[in-house]
């Protein structure tokens, strides 16, 4: 299986390129800057020059792959609303390159903690994040949309850091998992077996489904 990371050198990209390589299979790190990207010497990499925003691009970087995975983030400051902006050119993209399978880094915040209620209209959910949550929100509204392709958004649990590959964790569709203390985690490295999984053995097709201890 060939697949194509777009946004491999993000935190969450880097280890869904990992957790794929270590399963044998052959991808392609589809990143805007490659000179910036150094992911050493590793057998069945191959690294592609793309902006997300330019569906020529997208189409470049995902022609000839099994899967491509967006682990798009709007780091480096650039302002929330890329979040969504992002999606109709890499639809598109991945429309025009011919593959069907795409798997989306999501947000959190479009995950309910009670019938209708999402976490991020909660009274305590952070300032801090919300711009960016609300962006995911939008952007799973599009995919939501998507017909054609065998779309899958992947929603971490409210909090993920760098953390161990445990490979034991639990998915659910649109609710925030919680543990018996009431908090939701994922470590960056459980995250990226739970898409590998989810391209191995498709469980979400054109949904959204999260993962959490």
């Amino acid at each position: 299986m060939k697949i194509a990371v777009f946004g491999a050198g993000g935190k969450i990209g880097s280890r869904i390129v990992d957790e794929a390589l270590n399963r044998g299979y052959f991808v392609t790190a589809v990143v805007r800057n490659p000179v910036n990207y150094n992911p050493g010497n590793k057998p069945d990499l191959k690294v592609a020059k793309a902006d997300m925003f330019d569906s020529q691009e997208v189409e470049t970087g995902a022609f000839d792959h099994d899967v491509v995975v967006s682990a798009y983030s709007n780091t480096h400051g650039t302002p929330a609303s890329t979040i969504y902006e992002v999606v109709l050119p890499l639809l598109n993209g991945v429309r025009q390159a011919g593959v069907k399978r795409l798997i989306v880094v999501g947000g959190a915040g479009s995950l309910e903690v009670a019938p209708g209620v999402q976490l991020v209209d909660t009274p305590e959910f952070p300032e801090a994040y919300k711009a960016v949550a609300l962006a995911h929100r939008e952007a799973l509204k599009l995919y939501q949309k998507e017909t054609e392709l065998e779309w899958t958004y992947v929603s971490p649990a409210a909090e993920i850091a760098s953390g161990e590959r445990t490979g034991v964790f639990r998915t659910g569709t649109n609710q925030l998992i919680a543990d018996e203390q009431g908090r939701s985690f994922i470590s960056m490295e459980d995250f990226a077996v739970a898409v590998l999984d989810e391209i191995e053995q498709p469980q979400h097709i054109r949904e959204q489904f999260t993962v959490g201890y």
